[in-house]
């Protein structure tokens, strides 16, 4: 099973999905009333800002209109806009009792319109302003505004829709004007842009909120600095909203005016705007919070209370299964009885199941002994019988010095034997043990026989079961070794490094004829066999022992070189200690 299947089909996983698919539609019930609540505020106080909006924008209107209706009756109507056009140096006095009459009938008028600063007439010819004086705080703003107007009515180089306010941006802001030209003469009205926003500044729009005018351009011609500061875009949809802002989030609505080129526009902060929600939305926002918490709190107490006990109880039996039985044993902890007696039971098990393969260790460690023994007691008749023949034929031609050696060879090659049944030799007593036995065949089969021994001197204290070099030379002779052909038998050790394990490599080779290929195929495919002579049992109890005493670390493999016999190769574990000698790994 694929790794993704086994995280699917956990209890972690179904247990998270199974509370996580009943809380979600219940969150999301909540986001969407949530959601919805916010919209409805918002359309609700976008609603009302639009009509309160309109409503101030259709009175600004009102006003403006009832200016232009005065100013078409002066044109219209006043003869002394005549007198204006003509150089006052002509009728000097003339020309003081229209302006005269001018100027009362336009203070006279200016006291009707509140929301105007001043009316004007301006005579190109005369290059004359004169103007009310009701507006301002003193000389020097009444002059400020004189200074402005010149610079428009001097400046105009551009026709003005006689139906249409203009906005006029002077050294001290924005200002709202209507002019008509009637011949030379021009006559208008001047209103300060701040003063017409003014009411609105008292409307509670809240924190750094507020209304303003705007050019056609939604260049804002009040409250310029909170416009940047928050980066609010002014254009806005006809009687629609926009949130926009850069820092917080602001609602945008305006209305345009009828009587010029100028929006009327309010930003609300969102944080105002939902202060007026229901308590209903808030109690949503708060139950949306407490699913979240819940959820964690709820998989918290789940990994604590199911998931880690029944984690501890996986990695126990997984190192139960790899063999780790030290640490297989489940820590007491405290947890729940259920999990604590389910701990209690599993550690039971694992010290029966530790208790019951010590047991069959020991058995088989006693099962190899026992056939180790038999092997050292198993003399074969033949090669005991030869051996005295071989002494008979010496003592016949009274070769006395290849008797004293073939009986040193059979006291010593009996000697090993004979000894105590201990697991492992050194190499270097086990070789000497083999070349023994090899010497004897020597004397057995004269110039038949040779044999080469090689092995590094570091290794010669390295420890490795008794009897199997020699249980394998043994094979050799008895397979290889007649007195037609001349036989050839190699021993050749050496030290082999693989990542970080060492190993002592031993290969046995002679030139016989080889295995044949049956018994071949068996020892390749690790098929016990014996035949009826019984053949091969001293092969079989290599492989076994080798398998007891290093647990599958050790290899032996069997093969058929061409031209050379049968070859047989070791692979033993050994590891090198702090002093640099080498010893056995198990």
């Amino acid at each position: 099973m694929s790794p993704i299947k086994l995280f699917l089909n956990s209890l972690g996983t179904k247990l998270f999905l199974g509370i996580f698919l009943m809380i979600v539609p219940f969150v999301t019930v909540l986001i969407i009333i949530n959601y919805y609540s916010v919209q409805v505020v918002r359309n609700q106080v976008a609603d009302s800002n639009h009509n309160m909006l309109s409503m101030y924008m259709g009175e600004i209107d009102r006003r403006l209109s009832a200016v232009d209706h005065y100013l078409f009756h002066l044109v219209g109507q006043n003869l002394d806009l005549l007198d204006m056009e003509l150089p006052k140096n002509m009728d000097m006095d003339r020309y003081m009792k229209a302006q005269l009459r001018l100027f009362n009938s336009m203070n006279q008028e200016i006291g009707y319109h509140e929301s105007i600063d001043l009316l004007f007439i301006y005579s190109a010819v005369n290059q004359d302003l004169f103007m009310t004086q009701t507006f301002g705080r003193g000389y020097e703003e009444r002059a400020e505004v004189r200074n402005q107007i010149l610079k428009l009515v001097q400046g105009d180089t551009q026709p003005y829709n006689n139906n249409r306010w203009y906005i006029w941006k002077g050294d001290q802001g924005y200002y709202l004007f209507h002019l008509v030209k009637a011949g030379d003469v021009y006559v208008g009205a001047w209103v300060d842009a701040d003063k017409i926003i003014f009411p609105l500044d008292r409307v509670d729009f809240g924190e750094n909120g507020s209304a303003l005018l705007a050019t056609q351009d939604w260049v804002p011609m009040n409250h310029a600095d909170l416009v940047g500061q928050y980066g609010i875009s002014l254009q806005y949809e006809p009687s629609r909203y926009h949130l926009s802002g850069d820092k917080a989030q602001y609602l945008v609505m305006g209305q345009s005016s009828s009587k010029g080129h100028f929006h009327l526009i309010a930003f609300i902060p969102e944080s105002k705007i939902l202060e007026k929600l229901p308590y209903l939305q808030r109690i949503s926002s708060i139950l949306t919070i407490g699913a979240g918490i819940f959820l964690l709190l709820f998989i918290f107490f789940m990994r604590k209370v199911f998931l880690l006990p029944i984690s501890r109880l996986i990695v126990s039996i997984r190192k139960l299964q790899s063999g780790n039985f030290s640490h297989a044993h489940i820590k007491e902890v405290p947890t729940s009885t259920e999990y604590r007696m389910l701990n209690e039971a599993f550690n039971q098990m694992v010290r029966e199941i530790e208790k019951l393969k010590i047991d069959v260790y020991e058995e088989k460690l006693n099962h190899q002994k026992a056939e180790l023994k038999h092997l050292q007691l198993q003399i074969n008749p033949h090669f005991f019988l030869n051996s005295l023949n071989i002494i008979y034929n010496l003592a016949t031609i009274k070769d006395f010095k290849l008797i004293q050696e073939m009986s040193m060879c059979l006291v010593t090659y009996f000697r090993f034997m004979f000894r105590s049944n201990s697991s492992f030799v050194t190499l270097q007593d086990e070789l000497m043990h083999t070349e023994n036995y090899l010497r004897i065949q020597q004397l057995r089969f004269p110039d038949r026989l040779t044999f080469h021994v090689t092995a590094p001197e570091q290794l010669m204290n390295c420890p490795i079961p008794p009897l199997v070099i020699q249980t394998i030379v043994e094979n050799s002779v008895k397979h290889a070794v007649n007195m037609d052909d001349y036989t050839e038998i190699t021993i050749r050790v050496g030290l082999e490094q693989e990542q970080e394990s060492t190993y002592a490599r031993i290969e046995i080779q002679d030139t016989g004829r080889g295995f044949p290929q049956s018994v071949l195929d068996q020892l390749q495919q690790d098929e016990e066999w014996e035949s009826k002579e019984g053949e091969q049992i001293g092969i079989w109890n290599v492989k076994r022992r080798l398998r007891l005493l290093y647990h599958y670390q050790a290899v032996i493999e069997f093969s058929n070189t061409p031209g050379k016999g049968a070859n047989v190769r070791f692979r033993l574990p050994i590891k090198i200690k702090k002093e640099q000698e080498l010893s056995l790994f198990c």
